[in-house]
């Protein structure tokens, strides 16, 4: 062991560590959470909190109406329903094992963290450093395709009493898309006591809006809804893809992932919780189940709801629930009010994410794995922030968000490339986990115990299958200009890691603190980089 290991208290956390949710050890007379460092963020979510933001962040119902235009295509509302029937069934692998992990050892690093630990003394600092980075990349893709379901969102509402005389341009989205970002970042830096009550102003909005607009679309016009066959069988005549029914429907299965696919998000905010080893397998639970749950019978109320399929099939950047929304009810008065519904949980959904992608930067920098670290690891413990990492996370969006100006299908790749690196990014500490015994970690309350190489197993080749399929041309023929680049973003993304990891971690990365704390095997040094870390820790003055 390293000299300047921690001194822990009676016990190894792997063996259990300090009895205590946000003590793991004590270096040198100081308490450190599990990531190995002191407290900097207030821990002022509770279990409601915590659910709350994890169900403002995946508003299930709400991302699979707004993202229905990556899979109407796919077999229409067939292809629609059983493809999240299909994504809830290897998300409840994906989740299961997230759960365990974060019982065991809940950081604002989430995967990143375990990734490292996963791989043991010799691999752990660079699996960990190239999984950071890629489900990094992944929330950044997620943060701006749900930037830009507010933006349409907000466009739409004005559209709808101006159907006559608006004329769509895709510059009025991304002015829209600025501005709701924005918003978010101000109100995520200078109001984050506030936080806590978007998310749960989010749930209310996520739960009892969910149940208005199920009521409503079902209610109003009930002698124009669809057929049960149209519902329910329409695959085949619903297929325009060009490819043959099995690979379509795969295909289709990215709006089902994009619907429920945030089950990490709150591991990143585990170091403001309280309570996180029990907390967060809870809060995961609870957001597949209950996302899986309003966003079925969402998907069922909005297919018998559509009275002209070939009316929403307009593009993939397009916002077609809007016009579902008025097949439905048959009045733009109704149409504006559940679309008002739809922004207020998208926006506070926004602020979640963003909140999200800033604590998963963050967390990087705090360990010198990115550019400019010692800036962008500083947090204002005042403001209980880490600015400059907001900051930067919304200046990258701002970016991304420019992409649908020049192509067709930009929101595919938004919602494609964010399901493809995120579960790769999950995929490496399951399998990690597996190969070196599941030994690392120490058991939490929530622990799958002899079941868990199974439940891994499982979740990796599904991982793998839909990941490879997510990576195909969304319909074909194909064009440059509708291609899908999911692959070349996940190579790249591999490609700037690497890059980064030449340049700077191969001298300057020591890898984080939770080597420390979890890696005890003699066989191997536990850092034979040569790499002097920085123990000093700037005061409350030059955090701000």
């Amino acid at each position: 062991m390293a000299e300047n290991a921690p001194v822990l208290d009676e016990k190894k956390p792997e063996l259990g560590g300090i009895d205590n949710d946000t003590v793991a050890a004590v270096d040198h007379g100081v308490q450190v959470n599990a990531a190995g460092y002191q407290d900097q963020l207030k821990r002022q979510y509770g279990l409601l909190g915590i659910v709350g933001i994890a169900l403002t962040v995946d508003n299930a119902w709400a991302a699979l109406g707004s993202s229905i235009s990556v899979s109407i295509l796919n077999g229409g509302p067939p292809g629609l329903i059983f493809g999240l029937i299909v994504a809830i069934f290897w998300y409840s692998f994906v989740g299961l094992s997230l759960a365990e992990l974060a019982s065991s050892v809940p950081t604002a690093g989430g995967v990143y963290h375990w990734a490292t630990i996963a791989a043991g003394p010799n691999w752990g600092r660079a699996v960990g450093f190239f999984t950071g980075w890629i489900n990094f990349y992944g929330w950044m893709f997620d943060l701006a395709a749900l930037v830009q379901i507010t933006a349409n969102i907000l466009v739409q509402m004005y559209a709808t009493y101006h159907q006559d005389t608006y004329v769509p341009d895709a510059w009025h989205v991304y002015v829209t898309y600025i501005c709701v970002l924005w918003i978010s970042t101000i109100f995520v830096i200078f109001a984050n006591k506030l936080v806590p009550y978007t998310q749960n102003c989010g749930m209310f909005f996520v739960v009892i809006g969910g149940i208005i607009t199920i009521i409503v679309i079902s209610a109003m016009q009930p002698n124009s809804h669809a057929s049960n066959y149209f519902v329910w069988g329409s695959f085949e005549e619903n297929n325009l893809t060009g490819w043959q029914g099995g690979v379509a429907f795969l295909l289709g299965v990215l709006n089902g992932a994009f619907t429920i696919g945030t089950p990490d998000a709150i591991t990143h905010i585990a170091e403001e919780l309280p309570n996180p080893r029990r907390d967060l397998p809870k809060a995961i639970g609870l957001q597949l189940g209950l996302g899986f749950l309003y966003a079925f019978v969402f998907a069922i109320a909005i297919g018998y709801a559509i009275t002209d399929l070939s009316a929403l099939q307009g593009g993939i950047n397009t916002y077609p629930l809007a016009a579902i929304y008025q097949q439905a009810t048959g009045s733009s008065g109704a149409t504006f009010g559940l679309l008002f519904i739809l922004y207020i949980s998208s926006m506070c959904c926004c602020v979640g994410t963003v909140l999200t992608n800033s604590r998963t930067y963050w967390a990087l920098a705090r360990d010198n794995a990115v550019p400019f670290s010692g800036i962008f690891g500083r947090v204002n413990e005042g403001l209980s922030c880490p600015i400059y990492a907001t900051l930067f996370v919304s200046v990258i969006a701002t970016g991304l968000g420019a992409i649908p100006l020049g192509n067709s299908s930009a929101f595919l790749a938004l919602t494609g490339s964010f399901i493809v690196l995120t579960t790769v990014s999950y995929a490496i500490p399951f399998t990690a986990n597996m190969v070196t015994g599941r030994k690392y970690f120490p058991v939490g309350p929530f622990h799958l115990g002899k079941f868990g190489y199974g439940i891994n197993l499982i979740a990796v080749l599904l991982i793998a299958m839909f990941d490879i399929f997510f990576c195909f041309p969304f319909a074909i023929p194909t064009s440059v200009e509708a291609m899908n680049y999911n692959s070349v973003i996940l190579v790249g993304t591999v490609a700037l890691s690497a890059f980064w990891w030449a340049l700077h971690a191969t001298r300057h990365y020591p890898g984080p603190k939770v080597m420390k704390l979890y890696i005890h095997d003699d066989s191997a040094p536990l850092n034979n980089t040569r790499i002097i870390e920085k123990t000093d820790t700037p005061t409350n003055n030059e955090k701000n």
